[in-house]
């Protein structure tokens, strides 16, 4: 028995990566060889340096506002993880918005939802957070996913290491 568990002792800790990461699901877009790693307030400082540029971002929902032939949502941009699901843990990383086609019915783009989004940079918008002024970076979006509590939830592993005593509610 010992001669067995000796033999496969070095076979455990890559097995046990490998099933880790077997368990978050993938991304849901592809990244194309001409998106933009930048954030969106970096993205803010020169708009017209990043024209063009495809990009995949996501965050939180800030606000919905219709127009006669599109739909722009703002969001709070946090990074992504390897799922594309944003960090809402993390530093924010500016805001943004994304402009839809077509209207966008508020209920499905429910304000403090997370979101991500695929699409390409087109300029940006000058407006206001609160009384400040602020420029949005501009996202035509090709492709957008609004998360639900249990996607959030996919892929996070509920295996905990520690010394004590606990108690765990759901």
């Amino acid at each position: 028995m010992r001669i067995v568990i000796r033999t496969l002792r070095p076979l455990f800790a890559p097995l046990l990566g490998l099933a880790l990461v077997a368990c978050a699901p993938a991304p849901i877009y592809k990244a194309s060889p001409t998106a933009v790693m930048a954030v969106p307030s970096q993205v803010a400082q020169s708009p017209g340096r990043y024209a063009g540029n495809d990009v995949i971002w996501g965050g939180r929902i800030v606000n919905v506002q219709n127009f006669a032939d599109h739909s722009e949502v703002e969001l709070l941009a946090y990074p992504l993880d390897n799922s594309q699901r944003p960090r809402a843990s993390d530093a924010a990383n500016g805001r943004f918005i994304a402009v839809l086609p077509g209207f966008a019915e508020p209920l499905n783009y429910p304000g403090g939802a997370l979101m991500t989004v695929s699409g390409k940079l087109n300029g940006s918008h000058a407006g206001k957070v609160g009384d400040a002024d602020y420029v949005f970076p501009l996202v035509s979006v090709a492709q957008s996913h609004v998360w639900t509590a249990d996607e959030m939830q996919k892929g996070r592993n509920n295996f905990h290491f520690g010394v004590g005593v606990g108690v765990g509610i759901r």
